[in-house]
């Protein structure tokens, strides 16, 4: 068996257009809806129905300065980009501290706290929701921009605790920080001028991952904002879709606007996280 198994290995590593060919097919099959919603924020409506998948006759940026006009575009953009920025900040800063306690502490007590995080990661968020809804209506937040803030730190940081902490413990030097605190380094001091840079690359992956689940939660918003001045970017495309019927036409390029900043977000940040995992790689 293991003699027929290497046998197939080597002629199918024999012929590698094969490899090609199926890499090629992977590709245009998760293409293609990409390629249906850029070309269709170009079209009409009828063009678009009759249509679907062939170029636009023109390239017409009416449906983008229609869909920016909808929105109100700068203004949920700024909102979505508060609601994020200090959402992810707030996370890493807190999230780094906790793990850092945490993994440098060896007491029961200290391992019981951070089986609580874990904890939290088994349990659906859904199941709090309606506690959480009385909780920040009973202290005054609701349709506050803080309230989607406060949430989303809340539900971010048993992640990103529990990706600190393994890396603390796996990639950050004892050493240093004894050297530190001989010198007369206090723990803060310690952390935020010996550890705190040497966890840049899970600071990327926290950061990445944070920010897209922050851009794209829909749920939060829904739930805590009600005044057309403070929607997000996925609230404020929702508040535009028709009811019974949907005009494929605005709501794509509404689409588009919306994930450009996380796009360029993520090209700008990849290269941070592959930097941490393969430094993961090379450490463990």
């Amino acid at each position: 068996m293991t003699t027929l198994t290497n046998a197939k290995k080597r002629q199918f590593h024999s012929y590698p257009w094969m490899m090609e060919a199926i890499l090629i097919l992977l590709a245009a099959a998760v293409f293609i809806p990409i390629y249906y919603l850029i070309v269709t924020t170009f079209k009409t409506p009828d063009e678009a129905a009759l249509h679907p998948l062939s170029l636009p006759a023109s390239l017409d940026f009416g449906n983008y300065a229609t869909a920016w006009k909808a929105m109100d575009y700068p203004r949920v953009l700024g909102n979505t980009l508060i609601v994020t920025v200090a959402s992810v900040a707030s996370i890493v800063i807190f999230s780094a501290m906790a793990a850092y306690g945490l993994a440098r502490r060896t007491h029961r007590l200290h391992r019981i706290i951070f089986y609580l995080f874990l904890a939290g990661l088994m349990v659906p968020f859904q199941m709090g929701l309606v506690s959480l809804y009385k909780l920040i209506n009973a202290l005054g937040l609701m349709d506050t921009l803080l309230a989607v803030i406060f949430v989303n730190i809340g539900s971010g940081c048993t992640i990103a605790i529990f990706l600190f902490h393994s890396f603390i413990q796996s990639s950050v030097p004892l050493e240093l920080e004894e050297s530190a605190f001989m010198d007369g380094c206090s723990v803060p001091k310690t952390f935020w001028l010996i550890a705190f840079p040497l966890l840049k690359p899970v600071i990327a992956t926290v950061a990445i991952v944070t920010t897209l689940n922050v851009w794209n939660d829909f749920m939060n918003p829904l739930l805590f904002l009600q005044s057309r001045e403070n929607n997000v970017i996925l609230l404020e495309v929702f508040r535009n879709i028709g009811q019974f019927s949907v005009d494929w036409t605005s709501l794509f390029p509404m689409l588009l606007l919306g994930i450009a900043p996380l796009m360029a977000f993520y090209l700008f940040m990849q290269k941070y996280m592959i930097k941490g995992v393969a430094a993961g790689a090379l450490k463990g």
